[in-house]
């Protein structure tokens, strides 16, 4: 699933609220100055109520103006010394907004001139000085290629070279061109412009099977060769960014987008909006702090009971495979003895499911305590701090271990082109019926292609059906 690039300020919502911050600092500051800290003994500033009413206008004005202007438009680029006009500028709007404020409120002779001229005054500096320091906090995190998507180029040897010098090389991009393939001739091994040649036309889909790519651009000028890789690409999970290419023949979800100094017109098997992936963020944060909650009970209660029938650690941690390839540790309340993976092994013929997962019915990895807590998953628990971490979502697809992941085909990989979830499609679809693996891949990608918020509270309802019926993992 691919998310739009935002819109200018939704893009910037930290330097938004950032300078939403520096107002209030600068009114606070403008007072202390002017009523010589009165501010701080409530009870002797007799104009507390006004500016208090001031203050909480502020974040109000502060947004209109971001709403219908373009004052955050190129911040990151801006040196310091271009940040001082755009800077006055924002504050300008902000303290004009303040007037009208006091004009209609009919407010503005009880106000102090000498503390709205000093909160003019300190909003300009207060600003620029968060601004610059979180400028250079961004750019540090930008050159080190933090939360960037992983790119690869696929170019023919004629163009590849401006190709790439157009959007390789920049910065402050939103990805990172991890490495280029170059289709009419291989080249693999050899470096362009500082980038890798990685694969050629035959090594491809290798390439991408065994290595962590987010998205795909592709340039060249063999138009229905680009369709039908497209195609293929697409239906592999992967995002596609197609320099001016005849779209007749590519899946409807796609969008007009810019990339470097390319016009391209980028499809997916799902496009969420700003808005939807913002909603989605939020009810995970939420969702995990209660979730988060309920684990604590529950480490209270089961802790001491875990201990006591094996030895070992309270919380089983485990690599897992999240979105497209990402390894992160994976949490749960141990619920088996800790001898358990060098176990699998031998019990590997006795796996219920036809693929690229382990079930078994009747498990003896798992200790007493174990089938209750699994039959009411109540052993996924602690997966609420990977949701708040980010590093999985309430719901999604059910991330895989390395070993299996190593055997994925690589229509298998669409499965992980979202982020992995605490429950999915599969798990409220009769996953203890489910014995073929190309199923679970067939839910889970009907999951992604189908997605939307409503989906979602849909399964998470089914969830809490589930969990309560007690039709956990067993």
């Amino acid at each position: 699933m691919y998310k739009k690039k935002k819109r200018s300020w939704v893009k910037h919502l930290d330097f938004i609220l950032l300078d939403m911050l520096a107002a209030e600092l600068a009114l606070f500051l403008a007072i202390f100055v002017r009523y010589e800290g009165a501010i701080i003994f409530i009870s002797r500033f007799e104009h507390y109520t006004l500016y208090q009413n001031l203050a909480f206008i502020l974040p109000f004005l502060d947004l209109t103006g971001v709403l219908f202007t373009e004052t955050y438009t190129g911040i990151l680029r801006r040196t310091k010394y271009q940040e001082i006009p755009a800077t006055i500028w924002h504050s300008l709007l902000n303290f004009l907004g303040v007037l009208i404020y006091m004009y209609l409120m009919r407010t503005s002779f009880l106000y102090s001139r000498l503390a709205i001229g000093l909160f003019a005054f300190f909003m300009v500096v207060v600003s620029y000085i968060i601004r610059c320091g979180w400028k250079r906090v961004i750019r540090q995190r930008m050159l080190k290629d933090v939360n960037k998507t992983s790119l690869i180029v696929v170019a023919e040897s004629g163009t590849v070279e401006t190709c790439l010098s157009e959007i390789a090389h920049s910065p402050y991009m939103e990805f990172k061109v991890k490495g280029v393939c170059v289709v009419d001739v291989d080249m693999t091994g050899q470096e362009i412009g500082g980038v890798p040649v990685v694969a050629s036309s035959d090594t491809l889909f290798e390439y991408l099977r065994t290595n962590v790519v987010d998205e795909v651009f592709l340039d060249g000028n063999t138009r229905a060769s680009e369709e039908t890789l497209a195609g293929r690409l697409v239906e592999q999970g992967l995002t596609v960014h197609v320099s001016l290419i005849h779209t007749d023949n590519l899946m409807p979800n796609r969008i007009m987008e810019t990339y470097g100094r390319y016009i391209v017109l980028t499809t997916s098997m799902h496009i969420a909006s700003n808005r939807q992936a913002f909603i989605k963020r939020v009810i995970d944060i939420i969702g995990s702090i209660v979730g988060l909650v309920i684990a604590f009970i529950a480490f209270i209660i089961f802790a001491p009971i875990i201990k006591m029938q094996s030895k070992g650690p309270v919380f089983f941690s485990q690599t897992r495979i999240g979105r497209n390839g990402r390894e992160f540790k994976f949490y749960k309340f141990r619920t088996m003895y800790i001898d358990a993976e060098e176990r699998k092994k031998e019990l590997m013929a006795q796996n219920e499911i036809k693929g690229n997962m382990f079930k078994m019915e009747n498990d003896p990895r798992i200790i007493p305590i174990g089938h209750f807590l699994r039959k009411y998953s109540i052993d996924e628990l602690p997966q609420f701090w990977n949701v708040l971490k980010g590093d999985m979502s309430l719901v999604g697809t059910r991330p895989p271990l390395p070993d299996e992941y190593e055997n994925y085909a690589l229509h298998h990989k669409a499965r992980l082109s979202i982020k992995p979830g605490l429950t999915g499609m599969w798990q409220v679809s009769g996953r203890s019926d489910i014995t073929d693996f190309e199923d679970v891949v067939a839910l889970d990608t009907e999951y992604i292609q189908d997605w939307s918020l409503l989906l979602d509270l849909k399964i998470l309802l089914k969830t809490v059906a589930v969990v309560f019926g007690g039709k956990g993992s067993k």
